[in-house]
């Protein structure tokens, strides 16, 4: 296997499959399959998941809402979907645990960092849900702090394109896809991979990011296998 410990980020967006809001229980259930193989090889996996597809803070901001109020109500929605995956995993007979940076006891532990890689070490997908606790930073920001943490060997950010891409090729045909691209290129060609607070971060810690499409069956699994999938960028 290629990494030993991964952090997986998925846009919540990624999580409605057809639909134009909320959840799409076939899509979920296919994430968990993608993700089982991947445990099932020995990879530890921990998970961010954003909360777009039920509330954008910035969204609520642009219309009215007090930005603040706006980034807490989209870092619940991150446990909404992170409770909604972990239920996936545990249907696929996955064990998991779901931490979350606003303690909500309940139903999920606080993020504590050590007891996050001790799960790891005996194998249990970590979801991390809540974003980074804080308003104004995005769930990206959160991907890279908590796979800093968590002392992961990469971010697999799974998206519904296949890499980066010099423009947008879902409006341009013919777009050039970067098989391997450093940071500092990502910058200069204005590139857009995650927020700059993210994507710095990434660099000054060395921890590469790939970008890849985790619609298509198998991909993860392949990448984690050391198959030339998606976009590696790193130093």
């Amino acid at each position: 296997m290629q990494y030993k410990r991964i952090l997986l980020k998925l846009s919540g967006e990624a999580l409605m499959g057809d639909r134009n809001y909320g959840i799409d229980p076939k899509r979920l259930s296919e994430y968990a399959k993608e993700i089982k193989e991947v445990v099932d090889k020995g990879i530890e996996v921990a998970i961010v998941i954003g909360g777009g597809n039920i509330f954008r803070g910035v969204a609520g901001a642009s219309n009215g809402m007090d930005r603040v109020q706006g980034d807490h109500m989209g870092m619940l929605a991150t446990c909404i979907n992170g409770l909604a995956l972990q239920s996936a995993l545990e249907a696929e007979n996955v064990f998991t645990r779901l931490q979350t940076a606003l303690e909500i006891k309940e139903v999920a532990e606080p993020y504590i960092r050590r007891k996050a890689i001790r799960h790891l070490e005996k194998g249990r997908v970590v979801i991390f849900g809540a974003g980074t606790g804080n308003p104004y930073f995005t769930t990206d920001t959160a991907a890279v702090l908590r796979a800093i943490e968590i002392d992961a060997d990469a971010i697999l950010k799974g998206t519904r394109v296949d890499g980066v891409y010099d423009a947008d090729p879902e409006k341009f045909k013919n777009a050039i896809k970067f098989e391997n691209i450093t940071f500092k290129d990502v910058i200069e060609k204005g590139l857009k991979v995650m927020d700059m607070t993210a994507f710095t971060l990434s660099e000054e810690n060395n921890l590469p990011i790939i970008i890849f499409d985790m619609n298509k069956t198998g991909n993860l699994l392949k990448l984690v296998s050391g198959e030339k999938i998606g976009t590696l960028i790193n130093i």
